[in-house]
């Protein structure tokens, strides 16, 4: 009952939104400008969320907070520019509750800003630098909330495993024996977009896609460090991908990169970060066709733990959306996460966590061109800390300008 409520009073505070889309249009066409003969073009654009979650303890994925209902706002602005043929800019800035919806206030960050050059106008080669998202994997094409049927992301790239980052564990016992007082402090195997800084090159000829990049650090990093100005143990990625018509696509990817923090406590005597490594593999596809939209993934990430050996985890997900009618859709998706280990020097398991399956219930709404509202429903079992069935349930209204 509170959360229909909550999601009444959600509607009723931006309703008057829904009728502004002259007004909108006005806007839109107010933040393009165009210089030089049209040889520098930049527009602002934005999204502003306003996203409800009602959750048991402890919160699912990386959400952090006390309670069980959470009211989370974000203001994304972006800066697109072009200058001439060839050079690109872009810039994302957010003000939001944190990277991962949190109770914690309001906090404002640079989540992206990138210089792209385009030699060839056929796109066969893109030189990129800056901080912006990983070509690893095939969601992060449509993590943004406008073009995400879900409220929040699939199960690989939001699901804390028993690898940790920061906090070491001196003995396998005490690794598989984690409190899970914060899920926090314990890493995804990518986490989220993955806006780290670095350089890549990608590009497409004919029916071949390729990408590569250099970071400076891995796909499972913690946003806290994207920014940081640190290659002494660079991350590596890549995806190369094959689109045979406009109906499938296929993709692999593998990355590899030094996952330990500088801090990490207790750091083995006469160890080195870069010996600590993370690996990941991954396939993905996905199908469109009328009112059909189908994408799959999965991932295999393996942990160096200094100490013990290799925690190693498997993850998938398969995702269909069905375009309704012109402003209505419905989406599905199940997910699960699979631990497994190899001994440690004890003969125990180095991992021995929960399994996680978990399935993803959306129905979204476009008032307008500028206004979509999305309800959702997760029902998982496991997670962090034991292996009881939860529900949570999810709102998230967007205003595009």
């Amino acid at each position: 009952m509170k959360s229909n409520l909550v999601c009444a009073l959600l509607f009723a505070s931006v309703a008057p939104a829904l009728g502004a889309e002259s007004f909108l249009d006005e806007v839109d066409q107010a933040l393009t400008i165009s210089a030089f003969h049209d040889q520098v073009r930049a527009r602002v654009s934005g999204l502003l969320d306003l996203e409800y979650y009602n959750f048991p303890q402890p919160p699912p994925g990386l959400i952090r907070a006390d309670g069980h209902n959470l009211f989370a706002p974000r203001l994304s602005v972006f800066l697109d520019a072009k200058i001439g043929p060839n050079v690109y800019l872009f810039v994302q800035s957010r003000v939001d509750t944190g990277f991962d919806p949190t109770d914690l206030g309001e906090q404002w960050r640079a989540d992206e800003y990138a210089l792209r050059i385009t030699p060839w106008k056929d796109g066969r080669f893109n030189l990129q630098i800056g901080k912006f998202p990983t070509v690893v994997g095939a969601w992060v094409e449509r993590h943004l909330s406008w073009d995400n049927p879900f409220v929040n992301a699939p199960l690989p790239y939001e699901t804390a495993s028993l690898v940790s980052d920061l906090q070491l564990p001196l003995t396998g016992n005490s690794f598989r024996k984690v409190p899970g007082i914060d899920k926090y402090e314990f890493l995804p195997i990518l986490w989220g977009p993955v806006y780290a800084t670095g350089m890549s090159a990608a590009g497409r000829v004919g029916m071949f896609e390729y990408a590569m990049e250099v970071k400076n650090e891995p796909v499972s990093s913690r946003p806290e460090t994207w920014d940081e100005i640190n290659f002494e143990n660079p991350a590596v990625d890549l995806r190369i991908g094959l689109r045979p018509n406009a109906a499938w696509r296929f993709g692999f990817s593998a990355a590899e990169g030094a996952y330990l923090r500088a801090d990490a406590r207790p750091f083995p005597s006469g160890g080195e970060l870069g010996d600590y490594r993370q690996f990941l593999l991954g396939q993905d596809v996905s199908w469109a066709r009328g009112h059909w939209q189908v994408w799959a993934e999965l991932f295999q990430s393996r942990f160096e733990v200094p100490r013990l050996g290799n925690a190693n985890v498997f993850a998938y997900y398969i995702e269909a959306k069905y375009q309704i009618t012109p402003q209505l859709f419905g989406a599905l998706r199940w997910n699960q996460e699979f631990f497994a280990s190899e001994d440690d020097p004890a003969g125990q398991p180095v991992a021995r966590a929960n399994d996680v399956s978990r399935v993803d219930a959306a129905i979204g709404y476009r008032f307008t061109a500028y206004t979509q509202l999305k309800l959702q429903y997760s029902l998982a079992r496991g997670d962090f800390v034991s292996d009881d069935l939860h529900g949570t349930f999810a709102a998230q209204f967007t205003l595009r300008f």
